[in-house]
C-alpha cells in the first residue's frame, strides 16, 4: 500500500545519534520521509516503504543530523557588558564585579528600563544568529528583571521570539538569579517570599514558562532557598533545572537531583562521587564551556565520571551578556571538545539527542520514525567537522516541524 509523505530526501547520509554500533548512529546510503511535523521514515534507503512524496529532495550525498538544540540561554536581555569584560581582563573576577552590585546587576537595570519591543528586536537578532547555524530548539530564560512586571516583560518576549521565529523557544522562569538592589536591606528570604507567594503564581497562571530555575552559588541563593523554588515550582506542575557547582560546590546537584530536576548545569565544581545521583535520578549534565572559556575558568567538570555513570551530557551556549556572549552552538561544541575533552560525537549528540532531554522534550533531537521532522543537511564529509572548524559551516538546508525554513 502506498503511503502518502510531503517531503522525501534520499541520496543522504545520516547522523541519527541512536544508539547503535555505528558511531553517531550513522547509516551511509539513507533516506528520510517526512509527513506533517513528524518523521514518517529515517533509515536506509534499501529499505523505503512504497511513498507518494509531495516533494521531493536530492541531498547530493550531505550529511543529515536532528536540528541543534540549545538547551541554556539568557538571550532575552538590555544593554551591554562589554566595559565589564575589560575588568576582568584587568584581573578583575567575575565574583568580585557580582559582590559590588555589577555584573547581573547591570543587566538588571538595563533590562528593566528597555521596553518590550526593544528587548525582542535585540533578542531576535541574537537568536537569528542561532538559528542560522541548525538551531530548531531554544530555552530562553527570565532573571535579568528581579521584579515582576520585568520578568512577566521577558518571558512574554520569549513566547514572542517562538511565535514569530521558526524555532521551537521553551521558556525557563530564573527568577532566582540574583539578589535586586531593592532588597539589600530585607535579605534574600524576602526576596525568595515574593517570588513564590507573587510572581510564580502569576506567571504559572498565565501559561508563560515551561520550567523553574535558580542559581545555587555564593553569588547566588543558598540550598535552602533554592529548595523553597523547587517545591513551589512542584505545586504549580512545573519542572526544575539548576545553575550548579560552577564557582563552588554547595551540593547543588544533589538537591536538584532530590526534585527530579531535568538538568543541572556548570558543574566546574561538581564531585565524582555525587555523579551516581545525577543518573540515578535521570538528570541531565548540561555543560557550558562559552562561560568557562570568558571567564577563563580552570577547574574542568568531571567529564570522566559522567561518561563512567552513563550520565546524558548536554552542551549549550549559556547565550548571555555577562559570562558567555557566544551565538554559536557549533562554536560551544568545540569549545567542549577543546576545553572539556569531549569527542565530536559527545558534542553533536550533547547539542542534539541529550539538549532536547534536557528540556523535557522526548519528541525530538535524534532521526526517526515518529519523531518531530527538525533536521538539518550539512556539506561536511564526516559530522565530526561541526566540532572541528570554528565558522566553518552553516547548514545547506533546515527543516523545522516538517517544513523546509532554510535552503541555499
Amino acid at each position: 500500500m502506498t503511503q502518502q509523505c510531503d517531503w522525501l530526501i534520499t541520496n543522504i547520509r545520516l547522523a541519527t545519534l541512536l544508539d547503535s554500533e555505528q558511531a553517531y548512529g550513522a547509516i551511509d546510503d539513507g533516506a528520510l520521509a517526512l509527513h506533517g511535523e513528524r518523521i514518517l521514515y529515517a533509515g536506509p534507503a534499501s529499505a523505503l516503504p512504497d511513498l507518494a512524496a509531495r516533494k521531493s529532495l536530492d541531498g547530493a550525498g550531505r550529511w543529515a543530523t536532528p536540528g541543534l538544540v540549545d538547551c541554556h540561554t539568557h538571550l532575552v536581555y538590555g544593554g551591554s557588558r562589554a566595559t565589564e569584560w575589560e575588568q576582568r581582563l584587568q584581573g578583575t573576577s567575575y565574583e568580585a564585579i557580582a559582590r559590588a552590585g555589577g555584573g547581573i546587576l547591570g543587566t538588571v537595570k538595563a533590562t528593566r528600563e528597555a521596553s518590550e519591543d526593544q528587548l525582542y528586536a535585540s533578542a531576535r537578532a541574537r537568536l537569528l544568529r542561532l538559528l542560522e547555524e541548525g538551531v530548531t530548539t531554544v530555552e530562553i530564560k527570565s532573571g535579568y528583571g528581579l521584579e515582576p512586571a520585568t520578568e512577566l516583560k521577558m518571558l512574554r518576549v520569549a513566547r514572542r521570539l517562538g511565535e514569530d521565529l521558526p524555532v521551537t523557544v521553551r521558556s525557563t522562569f530564573l527568577g532566582a538569579h540574583a539578589l535586586p538592589p531593592e532588597y539589600r536591606q530585607t535579605g534574600a528570604d524576602a526576596y525568595i517570599d515574593m517570588l513564590l507567594s507573587e510572581l510564580l503564581p502569576e506567571i504559572a497562571r498565565l501559561g508563560l514558562a515551561d520550567a523553574v530555575d535558580v542559581f545555587c552559588e555564593g553569588v547566588g541563593f543558598t540550598p535552602t532557598q533554592c529548595e523553597r523554588v523547587f517545591r513551589a515550582a512542584a505545586e504549580h506542575g512545573l519542572p526544575v533545572k539548576a545553575h550548579v557547582e560552577q564557582f563552588s560546590d554547595l551540593n547543588g546537584a544533589l538537591l536538584a537531583t532530590r526534585h527530579g530536576a531535568l538538568s543541572v548545569d556548570h558543574l566546574e565544581y561538581l564531585k565524582p562521587k555525587d555523579v551516581p545521583a545525577l543518573a540515578a535520578a535521570g538528570t541531565v549534565a548540561t555543560l557550558l564551556p562559552g562561560a568557562f572559556y570568558f571567564l577563563r575558568e580552570t577547574q574542568v567538570p568531571p567529564v570522566a565520571a559522567l561518561r563512567e555513570q552513563g550520565v546524558p551530557i548536554a552542551v549549550a551556549t549559556d547565550l548571555n551578556p555577562g559570562s558567555s556572549p557566544v551565538a554559536s552552538l557549533l562554536t560551544a561544541m568545540n569549545q567542549a571538545c577543546v576545553l572539556f575533552g569531549l569527542t565530536p560525537e559527545e558534542a553533536l549528540a550533547g547539542a542534539t539527542r541529550h539538549g532536547a532531554r534536557a528540556l523535557g522534550l522526548a519528541d525530538r533531537g535524534v532521526l526517526a520514525a515518529g519523531r518531530r521532522a527538525d533536521l538539518a543537511l550539512w556539506d561536511v564529509k564526516h559530522p565530526a567537522e561541526l566540532s572541528y572548524g570554528l565558522n566553518y559551516h552553516r547548514p545547506r538546508a533546515v527543516f523545522q516541524d516538517g517544513a523546509l525554513r532554510y535552503g541555499r
